[in-house]
């Protein structure tokens, strides 16, 4: 793929800026956009089904109630592509500046895939603020079983990834399976376990919410970085507006530009590659391992 063409003035302006003493604080805002880079499917829009299924319609509590045995092979499919795929240079980018002691910096990411983890992002810099696909939670209501760092590929015989295909034009029904056939909690031995994801139609954890809300009010927000994604659903639109409104700077990262906005830097093409480009300034000095 070839190199993005960012425009000298906007990367000129953009390292003028994160270098200067008006830049010690940077929020970062992780979307799909940036895992597409990887290889894994975004899930929504044109790219928003699984085989036949709508991928929206498979991530709510009322379809796993219905059938978790589908909604289970969904998300054994989305594990195993998860694991499969690497962190990106992007993913390794920002895992750098999480380690720069000199910018106050905090990365929100809904993206449930485990990617900037695996990057070495460091833990108390980042916010799932959307869950894990590999942290696993009892179902059980009496039950407090939680797992949240569970990499086992398959959970169980009968949902062996393999034959969980992403192919929007097969329409062969998946086999049903009863729950015998799904992981079990180990504590209660009763409750079925779910993907600690937030679902539609879930509130987020308050407690990632609360952590984030808590940096926005300590810190002034110099810059925000808005990556793969359009920041248009809550709250990440109200996080944008409360940078912007403290007189804080915006930085959008995505492959479209957005022509209504002439405020913010837009670095647009992969993901992976605009975001080594633009934040050089502060990652040439830290050194960090990865898996790339």
């Amino acid at each position: 793929m070839a190199e993005p063409l960012i425009p000298s003035e906007t990367l000129t302006s953009f390292h003028n800026f994160i270098t200067s003493s008006n830049c010690k604080t940077i929020l970062a805002l992780l979307g799909a956009g940036l895992s597409s880079a990887s290889g894994l499917p975004t899930f929504r829009g044109s790219g928003g089904y699984w085989r036949h299924y709508n991928s929206i319609d498979l991530a709510t509590p009322d379809a796993f109630e219905r059938d978790p045995g589908l909604v289970w092979q969904f998300y054994s499919y989305r594990r195993h592509m998860a694991l499969a795929a690497k962190p990106n240079a992007g993913h390794q980018a920002l895992a750098q500046l999480s380690h720069n002691d000199k910018i106050n910096f905090l990365t929100i990411t809904q993206n449930v895939d485990g990617l900037s983890q695996r990057a070495n992002h460091n833990s108390q810099k980042l916010i799932e603020l959307h869950g894990s696909l590999f942290c696993l939670k009892c179902t059980n209501f009496t039950c407090s079983y939680r797992d949240p760092a569970n990499f086992n590929d398959p959970l169980t015989e009968s949902l062996d990834a393999s034959s969980l295909v992403h192919d929007k034009d097969n329409l062969e029904d998946l086999p049903f399976l009863s729950d015998d056939k799904l992981p079990h909690c180990p504590l209660c031995e009763t409750g079925l376990l779910r993907p600690g994801v937030v679902w539609f139609g879930e509130s987020l954890s308050w407690v990632n919410v609360d952590k984030t809300d808590e940096f926005m009010m300590r810190n002034h927000v110099d810059l925000m970085l808005v990556i793969g994604t359009s920041g248009l659903v809550w709250p990440a639109a109200s996080y944008i507006d409360i940078v912007k409104n403290q007189g804080g700077k915006v930085a959008v990262f995505n492959i479209e530009k957005d022509d209504t906005d002439t405020e913010s830097w837009q670095f647009i093409g992969d993901c992976s590659k605009t975001l080594p480009m633009a934040l050089k300034p502060l990652i040439d000095q830290v050194n960090l391992s990865s898996e790339l």
